[in-house]
């Protein structure tokens, strides 16, 4: 267990989650249960904001909303200073109804709707990231029948290979994410889209891929960016002045991660600040305004997910299987990557582990796992297990599969608790049934 001040275990051997025992958080809200540490996701976005403005000056932090994305987030983050970047319409729509400044939106997306595109153009959103030759042509002819001059970014690939699952490496030559650099296919999207009279290119975005670690692939990003910027310079006189290096920083989910505190996630932002300032006075380039997107970092380790236990099943000399109120329609992940988590009993942390155990939903599908291998005191029916790490990819993947019902949302900070996104009920499921 990552432990600090908002995330421990007291002298009970309960677990404190910003302030709240798990077990009263249970007690008045039920279960399955998303819990979210407020003053963890506040000083990520602190550290984040201050460092790249220390380190760097010129820039933006931009919120991952595909790692957890409702109207409270957005407000939390807006009023620590970060921006965000976007995945969808539905996306834009709820930072807009949050009240969630738009200049401050990178609207990121491989397959972008027209509907999209023109929301995003309707609603001023601040950068839109091309991904397409069509999306180009479409979004210059939005722009031109709006008598709109939109600022665009282009993602590219860089090369640089993270060593991370391969479902969410990103920046591979063959990925259907952005533009190949060593192929030349970025330099031709670049060249037709300074062609398009209502685009405004302010230039380039990359994401080497997410959960990432190793702090010298983002060296090597900026240096591969960087020869890129200057290579346009010399050979077209094209001068960008922003670049968006993505990020992905790593969290801890289980043994075998690192456990990083505050100051260590800053060393990331330091790390690619130092080596970009570095390049551009080396290669005669201007200074861009950085966007750096740390990803699932900022809300990963503030999530908590609650469960009741109940049924136990021993196969003996095989397996003891703990079957939970939740499952995979709260948090596929396993089922989607073999995704790690660790897992507590929420009221007998302290207790020695005396059998190990797999954590199954509820759902009608064999693969619908939640963890592993896990080493526990003896549980009964009723007992509270906590699995950390679940505030990235676990409500914003969540589904009503099997007509199950998606949790709620709960934010904690100071020893209170609050509903950031209300329970569902049966009649929400129905709602859009003819």
């Amino acid at each position: 267990m990552n432990e600090r001040k908002t995330l421990k275990i007291n002298q009970d051997g309960h677990l404190e989650i910003g302030g709240v025992i798990a077990r009263d958080l249970a007690k008045e809200y039920g279960t399955p249960l998303y819990v979210m540490d407020q003053q963890y996701i506040e000083d990520m976005c602190s550290i984040y904001a201050k460092t790249l403005q220390d380190e760097y000056g010129d820039g933006m932090i931009a919120y991952a909303s595909k790692a957890f994305s409702c109207k409270e987030i957005y407000r939390i983050v807006n009023a620590m200073g970060v921006g965000a970047d976007v995945v969808s319409g539905g996306e834009i729509y709820t930072a807009l109804k949050a009240g969630f400044p738009m200049e401050k939106v990178c609207f990121h997306g491989n397959n972008k709707t027209l509907q999209e595109l023109n929301l995003a153009v309707k609603e001023k959103v601040g950068l839109i990231v091309l991904d397409s030759y069509s999306e180009a042509d479409i979004l210059n002819d939005i722009c031109k029948n709006a008598g709109v001059f939109q600022k665009v970014l282009i993602r590219v690939n860089p090369g640089v290979e993270a060593h991370t699952h391969h479902f969410i490496q990103t920046a591979n030559i063959d990925s259907k994410f952005g533009f190949s650099i060593v192929s030349g296919e970025a330099e031709e999207m670049i060249l037709h889209v300074k062609s398009k009279s209502n685009l405004d290119l302010q230039g380039l975005h990359c994401h080497i891929g997410s959960q990432i670690f190793e702090q010298k692939s983002f060296v090597l990003a900026v240096n591969k960016m960087t020869d890129f910027y200057k290579m346009l310079k010399d050979r077209h006189g094209i001068e960008f002045p922003v670049l968006n290096l993505g990020g992905g920083f790593g969290i801890w989910y289980a043994d075998g991660d690192a456990k990083k505190k505050l100051n260590d996630y800053a060393e990331y932002i330091k790390i690619i600040a130092k080596e970009l300032k570095k390049a551009v006075v080396e290669k005669g380039l201007i200074k861009p305004f950085l966007i750096l997107e740390p990803g699932r970092s900022i809300v990963g380790e503030a999530g908590v997910t609650l469960y009741t236990v109940g049924r136990i099943k021993t196969i003996r000399d095989v397996k003891n299987y703990i079957a939970i109120d939740g499952g995979m329609f709260d948090n596929p992940r396993f089922a989607l990557y073999q995704a790690k988590y660790t897992v507590i009993p929420a009221e007998r942390a302290k207790e020695t582990p005396a059998l190990k155990y797999t954590i199954a939903g509820k759902c009608c599908e064999s693969g619908d796992i939640i963890a592993e291998d896990v080493y526990l005191p003896n549980m009964n029916e009723g007992d509270l297990i906590a699995v950390l790490s679940t505030g990235a990819y676990n409500y914003s993947m969540s589904s009503n599969y099997n007509r199950n019902l998606i949790p709620p949302v709960v934010m904690v900070k100071d020893g209170k608790s609050r509903y950031a996104v209300k329970p569902q009920t049966y009649e929400d499921i129905i709602r859009n049934d003819i």
